[in-house]
């Protein structure tokens, strides 16, 4: 009896720490319950601007510079996803939006962009693949070249937010030290149209992706979306 308990007490603590896991330490599987579309396939759950975005062959995208949103809002989440960039690509997976007919300083961008393309890869750092757009840069690159497709996960738990980009943690942010809305705490500019603290930003609100930025198409598959505790 004793070893009964004692085995289904270790079985229920590993469990435990296996859901409790913030932020997941590789790209999660996403077949269980737990897990739910981002979007439909019919996007009836999703606000956007008619005839922009569409799925074909269950791949997303934009024919113009306009954001799709989850009808939902969501507060604590991690979202599970893959994109392709193409040559040039400036894109972003947008969370934390509080006001999406004023998106851009009432949320948090997670940015992609196509690293290889001249513009970018000299571009700031906080402007490349993996960012926190306008804000913190990521450890490195690791976006692939354009035409293959990339996987994303970013977990979002109150004012924590990490990044992982092709197996790899790029980016950690604690938005609680993101007092200012003109410099970054490394001493580094914030963009003057990112006009609010990220500390005061609301820490729930909708999801979205940005279309056909700056020309150049962006592409998005396998979108899923879990509710943490």
């Amino acid at each position: 009896m004793l070893r009964f308990l004692f085995t289904l007490t270790t079985l229920l603590f590993f469990t435990f720490q296996s859901f409790a896991q913030v932020p997941p330490k590789h790209h999660p599987k996403t077949k269980g319950d737990d897990w739910k579309l981002l979007f439909q396939p019919d996007l009836s759950d999703a606000i956007y601007p008619e005839g922009v975005w569409s799925f074909e062959d269950g791949v997303l995208t934009a024919t113009e510079d306009q954001a799709i949103w989850t009808e939902e809002e969501y507060d604590n989440f991690i979202i599970n996803l893959e994109f392709k960039t193409a040559e040039g690509t400036n894109s972003g997976v947008i969370v934390y939006a509080s006001d999406i007919d004023n998106w851009i300083p009432n949320s948090v961008e997670i940015q992609i962009a196509d690293d290889y393309a001249e513009q970018w890869a000299n571009a700031d750092p906080t402007w490349q693949a993996g960012a926190v757009f306008g804000h913190l840069a990521p450890k490195r690159s690791k976006v692939k070249k354009p035409g293959k497709w990339n996987k994303y996960t970013i977990t979002c738990k109150d004012q924590m937010i990490w990044v992982m980009l092709n197996g790899e943690m790029v980016s950690e942010m604690d938005m609680s030290k993101w007092t200012s809305a003109t410099t970054n705490p490394d001493g580094s500019e914030i963009p003057s149209w990112l006009s609010t603290p990220f500390s005061e930003l609301p820490t729930h609100g909708r999801i979205g992706l940005q279309g056909k930025h700056a020309g150049a198409p962006i592409w998005f598959r396998n979108m899923k979306v879990k509710i943490l505790p």
